[in-house]
This record gives structure tokens, sequence and C-alpha cells, in this order.
């Protein structure tokens, strides 16, 4: 089993504004990533936020952790529930390759442009743990490089919206 994780515990600095509450043809960015995932997974939740279309989980240890204490949330819950894997994506991702299940099974692996968004396996929990418990830097490379994760390589770019120039690019490339 596979649970969903979007990862929307960041601050949308360069967005301007909750950059989650944004729309893509009428749709929220965290409503596209929930729906995304949830065609693939079990059950999908969102780290990081207290309000959501999908049930919520605060960051792990503690908000401000960057990704890594969104994916760390997830992982907990999932190895918690049962699960075998989370399969994980950024609020601000957009749109998801139709096939991402097949992309980066078996786990772990993330795209290689996109680390956040990946499949990892619950027996990453104690080394994620234990990178966030350090003083080294809270990199997803690293942690990926740590467990020893695949770099997968996509034909076409993921849009990542870190901006509104970005969602207003990828609204017309997409159209209505």
């Amino acid at each position: 089993m596979i649970l969903g994780a979007v990862l929307a515990g960041g601050l949308s600095s360069r967005f301007g504004s909750d950059k989650a509450l944004a729309e893509l043809n009428g749709h929220t960015l965290i409503a596209l990533a929930v729906d995304a995932l949830s065609g693939w997974c079990e059950h999908v939740v969102v780290v990081g936020r207290e309000t959501a279309p999908a049930p919520t989980l605060p960051d792990w240890p503690r908000a401000g952790m960057g990704p890594l204490g969104g994916l760390a949330a997830a992982l907990h819950h999932a190895l918690d529930e049962g699960y075998e894997a989370v399969l994980s994506c950024g609020v601000d991702a957009g749109l998801l390759p139709d096939d991402l299940p097949a992309l980066l099974g078996p786990a772990p692996a993330f795209l290689a442009a996109q680390p956040v968004i990946g499949l990892w396996p619950v027996s990453a929990v104690p080394t994620l743990e234990a990178l966030l418990q350090s003083d080294e830097r809270h990199s997803m490379y690293g942690f990926a490089d740590r467990i020893g994760a695949r770099r997968v390589e996509t034909v076409l770019p993921i849009p990542n919206i870190n901006t509104p120039g970005d969602l207003s690019a990828l609204t017309k490339r997409v159209g209505p």
C-alpha cells in the first residue's frame, strides 16, 4: 500500500501569497495535487497545513524543517498505519506525469529535477530521523543519496510553480 503525501508547509515567499490556494484552470494547486495522488494511492494526506482538501499532518519533528520535515511526518504516519511507501509531491508541482508511479517504482526513487516528487520506503524513517536531528544540511538530495534512491529523468519537465509568473506561463501552456 502507498500513502500519498502533498508537501505544503512552505512559506510561499516567492509567490507573494498562499500558492496552495492559487488556481490553475479553476482548481487550486492543493486540490490538483491531492486529486493526482488520489488516483494512485490508497490514501492521501497533506503535510504542513492545518486545512486542506484531505487529512492533514504537522511537519516532523517541527515546522520549519523544509520538505524533509513534511516527508518525515508522512513516513511516520505511513509506518504507523502499515503502508509500504509514501508517494510525495509538492503543492507547487502543477501537473504530474500520468505514469508517475511506474516511473518511480520500485522505491526509493525521485524525479531528478524535483526531488520532493518521489517514492520513499517506510524503511527510510530511521535514516531521515537521524538526518533531521543532526547539524547536517537538511537536503532532499542528501537524504535520497543516503538511502540509495534512484534519480529519475523525465522526458517533459514537470512544472514547478514558485512565482505568479510561473503559474501564468503554465496556464497559457495547458490552456483552459
